[in-house]
């Protein structure tokens, strides 16, 4: 993966962390970014059990679950990196991977635990829930709750009336380029993504809402890609007041139960009791898998379309240069590698890439020693382009 997408995502969910997590004990509150500074053991047990540190809703599955037959051939990856030959298992070692999972024409050739997980367990995704989010606004476009990508935002979101948002419409939010002034930098105290939405300064409205309402705006809306915490949990708000439902139930309704997932999932919350647009739904690796078929099918759940026949196609282009050498861009919450290839993108090694002509979703769940890193983002395009090659020739 180029580094700039990595960049780009650690970015946001760094920032989305940093002020999210709400400490399930109130008598024992997190500090601020603890989850980004957890030790090796606290991310094995953490990132797997986030539901009992830090707050979150439920998102129920349903009575059936979707099959994911094993293919009568495994795969058995290798690839060179560093000028040797890596294995799976080394990899996974190395690289503190706890899933992965590789799926070839809808059915398992490769599926391995570590750090501990077991099939059932699940685990925290990081910016890979911005994808969700953005599928569940196809769902409600499909739902007819939301009318229109050209809609204004104020026409979801009124708090946000005669603010810099005014005249940005859904579609520019999906592509990161509101044009409303933000500092991503989480390095610094005083930035907009340390300082946003910590806690409910306006009772009844969202916390992010209140906070960003007050911005001055940069750019023209539309023009510039500008990577935006704060404008990915604006998107989860619209979703809920669109649907007059929370996230983890519309996600529920419009994903989970119609899809089959086999588990239910955990979505963490914002200080005001809204799941974060962006970031820390915990699924397990199968699941994560379901979510990439259900993309690569267009959208469709067990015969029902969930989202408009048009949308998968134009959230997963390039609706926007973001920064990435051609092909490569962003579209509505999903990183574009080429034109049959894109991702959702977590920090600390999540990931689940969709390579769409050969049939091939492959979901990476880890936990890095850091955030990002340019050396772990070179090995794990290594890794997948590995993988790759293994499922080409594979017959199922």
């Amino acid at each position: 993966m180029r580094k700039s997408v990595w960049l780009a995502a650690a970015a946001t969910v760094i920032a989305g962390a940093a002020h999210a997590q709400v400490a399930l004990d109130e008598s024992k509150p997190q500090p601020i970014a603890s989850i980004l500074t957890w030790t090796p053991e606290q991310q094995a047990t953490g990132y797997r059990s986030i539901e009992t540190i830090f707050k979150t809703h439920t998102i129920k599955r349903g009575a059936k679950v979707h099959p994911l037959p094993l293919a009568a051939r495994q795969i058995e990856p290798t690839f060179t990196y560093q000028g040797r030959t890596w294995t799976t298992d080394d990899y996974m070692k190395a690289y503190r991977v706890s899933g992965v999972l590789v799926l070839k024409d809808g059915k398992i050739v490769l599926e391995k635990y570590g750090l501990g997980r077991r099939p059932t367990d699940r685990w925290t995704s990081f910016s890979v829930a911005k994808s969700v989010t953005s599928t569940l606004v196809g769902a409600a476009i499909q739902d007819g709750k939301i009318k229109s990508l050209n809609d204004p935002v104020t026409a979801y979101i009124p708090e946000l009336k005669g603010s810099a948002y005014e005249g940005v419409t859904v579609r520019e939010m999906l592509m990161m380029s509101s044009g409303v002034k933000w500092n991503e930098d989480y390095t610094d105290p005083k930035s907009d993504v340390a300082l946003a939405g910590g806690s409910v300064t306006e009772p009844g409205v969202n916390p992010m809402v209140s906070y960003l309402r007050r911005l001055p705006r940069a750019n023209k809306p539309g023009t510039k890609f500008n990577y935006n915490t704060g404008e990915t949990d604006l998107v989860g708000v619209l979703v809920s007041k669109a649907t007059g439902e929370t996230l983890a139930q519309y996600a529920s309704e419009k994903i989970w139960k119609p899809y089959g997932m086999e588990q239910d999932a955990i979505w963490m919350t914002d200080p005001g009791g809204q799941e974060r647009g962006g970031c820390c739904i915990s699924m397990t690796l199968r699941d994560y898998g379901r979510i990439g078929l259900l993309i690569a099918s267009g959208g469709v759940a067990n015969g029902r379309r969930v989202v408009p026949p048009w949308w998968v196609g134009q959230a997963t282009k390039v609706e926007i240069d973001n920064g990435s050498p051609p092909p490569a861009g962003y579209g509505y919450f999903w990183w574009i590698r080429s034109n049959d290839v894109y991702e959702a993108v977590g920090i600390f090694g999540q990931s689940v890439t969709i390579f769409k002509k050969e049939h091939l979703i492959i979901v990476v769940n880890s936990a890095w020693p850091t955030a990002i890193g340019k050396e772990l983002g070179a090995a794990h395009n290594a890794f997948l382009e590995g993988v790759r090659a293994a499922a080409r020739d594979t017959s199922t």
